[in-house]
């Protein structure tokens, strides 16, 4: 790992997903999450602050960078729940089969490199009764800002630590078994609009 990806990359990442209307995007979200809960790529823990204590037994945090984690464990000590670590990636998830309430991925599909192999990971750990609660940016609906993001991509992803910005996240979710229940999409404001286009909401397995 070299200097950018160890000293800069980490400080842009966490600057980034914790700018305003971002973190108004979590706050529509993480407060759904309930149970003993799984969040995929907790990063540096910008959604620590807006789970609802009372509705979490347990929080499981997996990233594969520990430059994150070393953030995100300080935030956790301030929480009401115990939490819990593994520096894993996405696609590797050591949990049972159906002992996990609620999956949470915010700003995360975008940059797992096989984001179906995870997905699907996720379904697996799920209870019966459990949901995927999920907040995302991608793919664009109007031609222009596409044309944009696919130009865009090969070197937003180089210094972005693998992000993409043209994933269809719907259709990633389904392919990997899921049905979604519920889903909002939105330009956010402030935002350099190839970059701005999110997703969000939940879903089931199939």
């Amino acid at each position: 790992m070299g200097f950018y990806d160890r000293y800069i990359l980490p400080r842009v990442i966490n600057w980034s997903c914790g700018a305003k209307p971002v973190q108004k995007q979590r706050q529509k979200v993480v407060p759904l999450a309930e149970g003993r809960v799984l969040e995929i790529g907790i990063g540096s823990g910008l959604n620590l602050p807006f789970y609802d204590a009372e509705k979490i037994d347990r929080l499981i945090g997996l990233d594969p960078a520990d430059e994150m984690l070393a953030y995100a464990r300080r935030e956790s000590a301030t929480v009401p729940f115990p939490v819990e670590y593994l520096a894993l990636e996405g696609e590797n998830i050591p949990l049972d089969a159906r002992s996990i309430d609620t999956v949470l991925i915010t700003y995360t599909l975008c940059t797992i490199p096989d984001a179906i192999a995870a997905l699907e990971g996720m379904r697996r750990v799920l209870k019966e009764n459990g949901r995927l609660i999920f907040c995302e940016h991608g793919k664009a609906p109007d031609e222009a800002v596409r044309r944009w993001q696919d130009r865009l991509n090969p070197l937003w992803k180089r210094i972005g630590g693998g992000c993409n910005l043209n994933r269809d996240i719907p259709a990633l979710i389904e392919s990997a078994g899921f049905a979604i229940d519920t889903l909002e999409t939105m330009y956010l404001p402030s935002t350099p609009r190839f970059a701005a286009f999110n997703y969000w909401g939940s879903a089931t397995a199939r």
